[in-house]
């Protein structure tokens, strides 16, 4: 892939993903938002998630590994588990029905609670443990069906930790876990040996790191209510795209 583009691609398609990992580096997902469509202009669309995939699970493991300890481990305990029942359904479904109505709800959920979210009328109020179980069975599952799984687990943690460093981190462990799981699956597929796929994340893997590092300082910098707030303004585009998907 790497030897059909030109220079001046790559520098688009650095600043992008620059771009896309400077959201992942705040929130901890988001980054399919602005590196697919991008990356769909240049390389074959096919390669896209298995691409995405090697730098997402490499861009968790540097947040991770920075701020491991900020990792809350009882929430992830919670929900792995649910997220991979919900995944092992969700690929029942994908395989065996239309899960093109289940997005236009999707869609319209996700889009109802950012815009309550961003009102300013959003009680005080946190999730009980209780909401794990809706949360990670339905993250599970549209990961499955569509790869847009990280805005469902962003909603709940957001509801239910308090430090915002303690967020990002929790969310990009379990962003790594699904995508880990995504490039064991590509790997036995056969999908990265070859060369010139991997050489082309290698070749990104540069724009990923600053993206992350600057991220991580912009979420030092922020309050709670300001990284809240952009996680709520990620979430209603992500559901914004998946309606617009949904639709057309």
């Amino acid at each position: 892939m790497l030897e059909h583009l030109q220079w001046i691609d790559l520098i688009v398609i650095g600043v992008g993903l620059t771009i896309a990992y400077i959201i992942f580096g705040i929130t901890g997902f988001g980054t399919a938002l602005i590196a697919s469509p991008l990356l769909a202009f240049f390389i074959p669309v096919d390669k896209i998630v298995p691409l995405l995939a090697l730098l997402d699970c490499s861009a968790a493991i540097t947040n991770v590994m920075r701020d491991r300890k900020s990792a809350v481990m009882s929430e992830i305990k919670r929900l792995v588990p649910l997220m991979i029942i919900g995944s092992l359904l969700g690929a029942a479904i994908l395989l065996y029905t239309n899960p093109d109505n289940l997005l236009i709800y999707l869609a319209i959920f996700v889009i109802a609670y950012a815009l309550y979210s961003l009102s300013g009328f959003k009680p005080n109020t946190q999730f009980t443990v209780k909401a794990s179980v809706p949360f990670g069975f339905i993250g599970g599952i549209f990961s499955a069906l569509f790869g847009s799984g990280g805005f469902i687990y962003a909603i709940y943690l957001s509801g239910r930790i308090s430090d915002k460093n303690d967020i990002r981190v929790t969310q990009s462990t379990l962003i790594g876990l699904s995508t880990f799981t995504r490039i064991l699956i590509f790997l036995a597929a056969g999908v990265y040996t070859d060369w010139s796929f991997l050489s082309m994340a290698l070749a990104l893997f540069p724009a990923m790191i600053i993206g992350v590092f600057i991220g991580r300082r912009i979420t030092l910098a922020l309050s709670r209510e300001s990284f809240l707030r952009i996680i709520n303004l990620v979430i209603l585009v992500s559901g914004i795209s998946l309606l617009i998907r949904a639709v057309i």
